[in-house]
């Protein structure tokens, strides 16, 4: 875990997307394997992005038996939270979906992750308990809302999960907001916030710009002027990266 907590003060400055566009132009990885590849819903999308590395659940909610015959597992888990510093991004795979029989998350888990270095948490799951959660200053991004927990507890942890059709493995650097979550791959992290710096400038010295500069111009000279934005965006992207980017 190599970032300081300057460094993720800074990638919550920006939104998930820019983090993309950032993480593109500085990793050798496959960019469809690095977001979401189902919708997810932020239900606190006024508390901004979330960084942090994950820290993998399994769940079920609609076995009894699995509470009854490992009762500490709740414990166990928490353990595993506070095994490793912060930030941290729990991140749960509920093994019943596509069923949802109620909700692992709510008000007293909410407060006790983010006693033990947690910010937030990216499930597949529900969540219940959203105004008491979002008070503890715990975001959640989520497939739905519940009313009860049911019999929801924690099957395993500390290993590879499926969310919203992404496989994530614990430690990971994620960024995540209302649009979705991106995994940072290991080689992209040393480069990402100035890479997110670079592109953002980037779009505003070129492609942003000319979509704004339209005004008492013909069509003909505004589509002239995206194109010569596009291939300036290009230009600049490729010199600094080796590739061109999105434009």
């Amino acid at each position: 875990m190599s970032l300081s907590h300057a460094d993720f003060l800074k990638l919550k400055r920006w939104n998930t997307p820019t983090i993309y566009n950032a993480a593109e132009q500085v990793t050798q990885a496959d960019r469809l394997t690095l977001t979401n590849r189902e919708e997810t819903r932020d239900f606190m999308p006024e508390m901004g992005p979330m960084a942090g590395y994950a820290m993998t659940v399994l769940m079920s909610g609609g076995d009894p038996r699995i509470q009854q015959e490992q009762p500490d597992n709740m414990n166990r888990m928490r353990e595993y939270l506070a095994s490793v510093p912060g930030p941290k991004i729990v991140v749960v795979q509920d093994v019943d979906k596509p069923a949802c029989h109620g909700s692992l998350w709510g008000e007293v888990s909410a407060n006790a992750a983010r006693a033990l270095g947690c910010v937030g948490t990216i499930t597949d799951g529900a969540l219940r308990d959203l105004d008491e959660m979002r008070n503890a200053g715990f975001k959640a991004i989520a497939r739905r809302l519940a009313v009860g927990h049911a019999y929801c507890w924690p099957v395993r942890w500390g290993v590879e999960v499926e969310v919203f059709g992404t496989t994530v493995r614990p430690g990971q650097l994620i960024h995540a907001d209302k649009h979705g979550f991106i995994l940072i791959p290991k080689d992209a992290e040393d480069r990402l916030l100035e890479a997110a710096r670079f592109m953002d400038d980037n779009e505003c010295d070129t492609v942003v710009l000319a979509g704004r500069s339209g005004a008492g111009k013909t069509l003909p000279e505004i589509l002239a002027g995206l194109r010569a934005a596009g291939a300036a965006f290009g230009a600049a992207s490729k010199k600094k990266y080796g590739q061109k980017g999105e434009w």
